[in-house]
């Protein structure tokens, strides 16, 4: 692959506050979140002729560009997190700073990860990149993921997830369930990653529903739960009468319920949020590439590279779909899950067009990870132009 989604972010309210935490990250401590100061080392033990020391556990640290609990991005990473730590066990200590932006804050967190000895370093936002990049150059001990990101160094590397996939999948649910015909996206910037998610929530819905057009309103942010209450609400005053999202926090889903519409949850299972609005949500599991990643660290088989993950690999999934979509639509979801995963379906086969009547994608032809990688219009059927294109 030679190209991935550049997912940017900008500031999160609240982090006034960050420095003090930052400063505060134990990166020793066990399975929870940041201590109060490293852990004194331990004394001395003088070993045996007879006896050798025994393996001390591997130290890895997550930075988390949201708080862990947004519901969404940064509690699906915090939760491949804890799946990690319970597969390894005593082998690996994990610690991690929530709500770390994309700023200078960003380096001196990552540099003090570094500090208190963690070998294994994975940053969860794109803005961290040439951060880790720097400070990669400088701890050539230390081995560094970063998610979303498309530069690589010895002791780097860059993964991420294939969220179109899923984004696809609660398209088709949403175009077996809409009464009117008009979907709405709740976007939060405007680049590749997103847009992707958009034209294949509006590919899916067009699927079962050639009729679908979507509606779309950008915060430009990825967690800013009052704007994103307020352009959901923009479109359901509109007419929209099924929600989608590309934010963070459970907002749009709460909107949904308090207007007796309907609504995806997005990175994580929003059901609990708006259960009677909750039609399904698209997930991310993160817990197979982290253990992965994990394993590779601890019997020294790691190296840089790059790494995209889908339904395939088991990062991607619709879950908890709500009892009242119809079995046929279910059936379908099922179908495309099925053939994501075997591989004999691809939701980017041509013809596709975009919302100007230009071709985007040839007939029978498949596009590759380059052209994903470099999105940047909407496909037919969604209303508008992409901000900044």
């Amino acid at each position: 692959m030679t190209a991935f989604t550049k997912r940017s972010l900008l500031q999160i309210a609240g982090w006034s506050t960050l420095a003090a935490t930052a400063a505060l990250v134990g990166c020793g401590k066990k399975e929870e979140a940041p201590v109060a100061a490293a852990p004194a080392p331990a004394p001395a033990v003088v070993a045996s002729a007879a006896s050798a020391p025994s393996a001390e556990p591997l130290k890895i640290a997550f930075a988390y560009v949201g708080p862990v609990g947004d519901g969404g991005w940064s509690f699906a990473h915090d939760r491949g997190r804890k799946e990690a730590q319970a597969e390894f066990g005593d082998k690996i200590v994990t610690s991690y700073v929530e709500s770390v932006p994309e700023s200078a804050d960003a380096e001196r967190v990552i540099r003090d990860m570094v500090g208190q000895g963690n070998k294994l370093i994975f940053g969860t936002t794109f803005g961290y990149m040439d951060t880790m990049m720097k400070v990669a150059a400088d701890s050539k001990d230390v081995k560094f993921e970063h998610a979303t990101g498309f530069k690589t160094a010895e002791n780097m590397r860059t993964y991420d997830s294939r969220t179109y996939e899923g984004a696809y999948m609660a398209g088709i649910v949403a175009g077996g369930m809409t009464k009117t015909n008009s979907l709405g996206v709740v976007g939060s910037v405007p680049i590749p990653e997103v847009l992707r998610n958009i034209n294949a929530f509006t590919l899916g819905a067009q699927s079962v529903n050639p009729k679908v057009q979507t509606k779309v309103v950008w915060v430009n942010a990825w967690f800013a739960p009052p704007k994103e209450t307020e352009a959901a609400q923009s479109l359901l005053n509109s007419g929209v009468d099924v929600l989608f999202q590309n934010t963070d926090s459970s907002a749009v889903l709460q909107a949904a319920e308090k207007a007796g519409k309907y609504a995806f949850g997005w990175d994580s299972d929003m059901s609990a949020y708006g259960p009677k609005a909750h039609l399904a949500s698209a997930v991310i599991n993160w817990g197979p590439y982290y253990k992965s990643a994990i394993k590779q660290a601890l019997d020294g088989s790691w190296k840089t590279g790059q790494a995209w993950w889908g339904v395939k690999e088991g990062a991607i999934d619709l879950v908890s779909i709500a009892a009242d979509v119809p079995d046929d639509t279910k059936k379908r979801v099922d179908e495309i899950k099925a053939g994501l995963k075997d591989g004999s379906f691809s939701i980017w086969k041509g013809p596709i067009m975009d919302n100007t009547g230009k071709e985007l994608i040839g007939k029978d032809v498949v596009a590759d990870d380059k052209f994903l990688g470099g999105l940047k219009t909407y496909v037919k059927g969604v209303e508008g132009k992409v901000p900044g294109g």
